[in-house]
């Protein structure tokens, strides 16, 4: 149609200015740089070869030249009790407690918060999540604030996220960063192995913690979310320190050759108990392990020799999900128990170690799973995350035994939140945007 008319001799509109010839969508958008755009990308092009101690740096410099000022970066410590800064050139902050503190806000509610200065300028507070995992918090502060300036403020925060998670496969920078006392060789080693505390989904969410953090020796725990399965486990390895920890990663590691080879539970726990009897002769190691189908909310697990889970209802009742127990790994002389409990959309399911309950208080009585329900209980009625749930838990047990951890104590804490929807790629599903996300 060389005359610019249509095959039904209307006049052919010109596309917009800047729109798309090969990339383009409905709406025509422009393809000319925006501001977000340009920031965005230059700091995934400048990050590929920079090296890790000046990201933040990069960071900041990149918010400052859009207007941003007094850049801050926390990371969250191991314990997770407070929110260490990086330092470097364009930075500022303290550290800072997770409870109590402006970019403790942002952190505990994953949400963006914001602090208005007596100059009239505002102070954003964003958490970094990489997915749902909580890294830390990003801060600056801007002249004015609308919508487009948090739309832009909150993925500015996940790709800093992105890049700290990225570069810290290759340096202890961050690590150091937050390690807020010294840390054990058997702690570490166990951090080395554990998967992200955090996962989250529109239909399943899982967070786990491990106490004493800066300790902690034989207990562990691991997952994986394969099609519409959710694999989890959570061990304690026989002993205390360097020995029980090296017990424990011959274990995750076990589990997952096992789990990826696509095994049953009833093969699991035999493979499992296996390669820990011919390892460690005499030796055993104490499991949860279990699956969650996505779609239909069916739990499965063996309780191999710790203390029952607890379901946890919307409403915040406490049930115990009681049943026979299998012997321990590497103890085992029959075939494991299997059993089944039907999940209701939102029950959440909390899984531990007998550190958690088997702690002597000051008055020499243990803490007991009575005592354990009461927290249970009331962290639940406070509808909070399934992250902040288990940090506020792991905390408030630890502060009623009064800093005592004779032995180590676990938690993982699953939530089914209810079965897929048939289109899982559609824009705008429940829980598939980050909390306090501003839609384009």
């Amino acid at each position: 149609m060389p005359d610019g008319r249509s095959e039904n001799g209307g006049a052919v509109s010109a596309p917009p200015v800047g729109a798309g010839r090969g990339f383009a969508d409905a709406e025509g958008r422009s393809r000319i740089e925006s501001l977000g755009e340009r920031v965005l990308g230059s700091l995934l092009d400048r990050a590929h070869l920079m090296p890790p101690r000046l990201v933040g740096p990069l960071v900041a410099q990149e918010i400052i030249s859009v207007g941003g000022a007094d850049v801050s970066i926390w990371l969250q410590d191991y314990d997770q009790r407070s929110l260490q800064p990086l330092t470097g050139p364009g930075l500022v902050g303290d550290p800072a407690p997770i409870e109590g503190s402006w970019p403790g806000r942002a952190f505990i509610s994953d949400t963006r918060v914001e602090q208005e200065l007596p100059d009239g300028s505002r102070r954003l507070y964003l958490p970094m999540l990489d997915g749902s995992a909580r890294i830390g918090v990003l801060a600056f502060t801007l002249s004015a604030v609308d919508d487009n300036d948090r739309r832009l403020a909150q993925r500015l925060a996940g790709l800093t996220a992105d890049l700290l998670v990225t570069k810290a496969d290759y340096t202890s920078t961050f690590d150091r960063v937050r390690t807020a006392e010294p840390m054990s060789l058997s702690a570490h080693l166990q951090w080395q192995t554990l998967p992200p505390l955090i996962m989250t989904t529109p239909d399943v969410a899982l967070a786990g913690i491990l106490e004493p953090a800066y300790d902690v020796g034989g207990d562990s725990f691991d997952y994986a979310l394969d099609e519409h399965v959710l694999h989890w486990a959570v061990f304690d390895a026989m002993g205390h320190g360097l020995e029980a920890a090296t017990m424990a990663t011959i274990v995750v590691a076990t589990y997952r050759h096992g789990r990826r080879s696509g095994a049953s539970l009833p093969d699991l726990y035999v493979h499992l108990d296996d390669v820990l009897s011919s390892t460690y002769p005499g030796r055993f190691t104490t499991a949860q392990v279990g699956q969650l189908d996505t779609e239909t909310g069916v739990l499965s697990w063996v309780n191999a020799g710790h203390p029952a889970a607890l379901r946890i209802r919307p409403t915040g009742e406490v049930t115990e999900l009681g049943g026979p127990i299998s012997r321990p790994l590497g103890l085992a002389d029959a075939a494991p128990r299997v059993q089944t409990a039907q999940l209701a959309p939102g029950d959440r399911v909390l899984f531990f170690t007998d550190g958690v309950v088997e702690e002597r208080l000051a008055d020499g009585h243990q803490f007991g799973e009575a005592r354990l329900r009461e927290f249970v209980e009331r962290t639940s009625r406070e509808d909070v995350s399934v992250s902040e749930t288990v940090r506020q838990l792991s905390h408030a047990l630890m502060d009623a035994r009064g800093g005592r951890t004779s032995d180590d104590a676990s938690l993982v804490l699953v939530e089914w939140r209810g079965p897929p929807r048939d289109d899982e790629l559609a824009r705008g599903i429940i829980g598939g945007l980050p909390a306090g996300n501003i839609d384009r």
